[in-house]
């Protein structure tokens, strides 16, 4: 048997001590979020099999518009000639993940809103919910954990999820 070294040993201890003594933690991966007081339970993990089938869907229903890399059209903060927005990017550097899930999947599911000039699809017709839901997960893995955790206290909260 190898005996892990003292330094190791002790950063180890200190981790699961504070763990302990501070309930549940970030560190562990099953922290509640709490933003302005406002607790709601842990983030939920990603499948992995769904975020695999959601990036083939991505890139044949998305990706044309919104980018490979999920990186949006160039200028999307820009108004086109027309009025209407570029599409925005759907990783960490836009605006998606400020949306709650029942938002993100019901613009997948009916387009984008008309008062604004939207070019987005509807896709209702084209995808599945399992399947809209599988993009809206494969597009949450590209994001960081403060994202994620914004994100989800978002559906939370507007989307009354409970603990």
């Amino acid at each position: 048997m190898k005996v892990l070294p003292i330094g190791i040993a002790v950063i180890a201890i200190v981790l699961v001590g504070a763990g302990l003594l501070f309930g549940n933690t970030t560190l562990f991966g099953n922290a509640p979020v709490v933003m302005g007081g406002t607790a709601v339970p842990p983030v939920p993990t990603l499948d992995a099999d769904t975020v695999a089938e959601g990036k083939l869907l991505y890139a044949q229903q998305c990706a044309s518009c919104h980018g490979a890399a999920l990186q949006g059209a160039p200028d999307w903060k820009k108004r086109l000639a027309d009025g209407s927005l570029p599409p925005p990017p759907h990783d960490s550097s836009g605006h998606t993940w400020h949306h709650e899930d029942s938002l993100l999947l019901s613009i997948i599911a009916n387009g984008g809103d008309p008062k604004y000039n939207s070019k987005m699809p509807a896709f209702q017709a084209t995808l599945t919910e399992a399947q809209m839901v599988a993009i809206l997960e494969f597009i949450k893995n590209s994001w960081g954990r403060e994202a994620r955790e914004f994100q989800w206290w978002m559906t939370a909260t507007r989307d009354g999820v409970q603990r």
